[in-house]
């Protein structure tokens, strides 16, 4: 029997690169159903500043979903100011718990300048290892070229620039239009 279900949303990669006393978060603009690209210029890099904390996300998967987590991630830093990792072990705990939240199809790359995790819905939140965290379609591209670079004289935010070329010329799902925002 062929599968009926709708083909979904794909198409991004986004990167966390931790180095040399900043943090940069870079995500592709490429949004795609199926094999068409529907839009080129999203925005899937986002600020938070609940309470004047200031909270750098990038989200891979449904862009509701993912729109619904960073709420849920903003009420737990208003709860927790200042403490980036007990709002993200939070979420994670609702998220793996709540029947509701279970099942959202997305995963978020979160940082405070000090501190870099990825959050998945199945109630992880990494600290990756080597200072890079990558997730989306063209994540382990993104992620295996950045790692490469890390031992070099480039910033963080040049090796995420060059980290998200190199994926956006091998992965189909990502492109070159890159939101970047970088916290100290």
């Amino acid at each position: 029997m062929a599968d009926d279900k709708f083909p979904g949303w794909h198409g991004t990669t986004i990167i966390g690169v931790k180095k040399g006393g900043e943090v940069v978060i870079a995500g592709d603009g490429q949004v795609s159903l199926g094999p068409t690209v529907i839009k080129g210029t999203a925005r899937k890099v986002r600020r938070l500043s609940p309470g004047g904390f200031d909270v750098v996300a990038g989200f891979a998967g449904s862009t509701a979903d993912a729109f619904t987590l960073l709420e849920r991630l903003e009420a737990k830093l208003e709860a927790t100011p200042g403490q980036l990792a007990r709002a993200s072990v939070e979420l994670a705990k609702d998220w793996r718990t709540d029947k509701y939240l279970q099942k959202l199809e997305a995963m978020l790359i979160v940082s405070d300048g000090k501190d870099l995790f990825v959050i998945t819905g199945a109630g992880d939140v990494l600290e990756p290892e080597h200072d890079v965290a990558a997730i989306g379609s063209g994540g382990n591209f993104a992620l295996a070229a950045a790692r490469g670079m890390m031992e070099g004289e480039k910033s963080a935010e040049e090796v995420a620039r060059a980290a998200m070329a190199i994926a956006a010329d091998i992965c189909v799902y990502t492109n070159g239009k890159l939101t970047v925002e970088t916290i100290s």
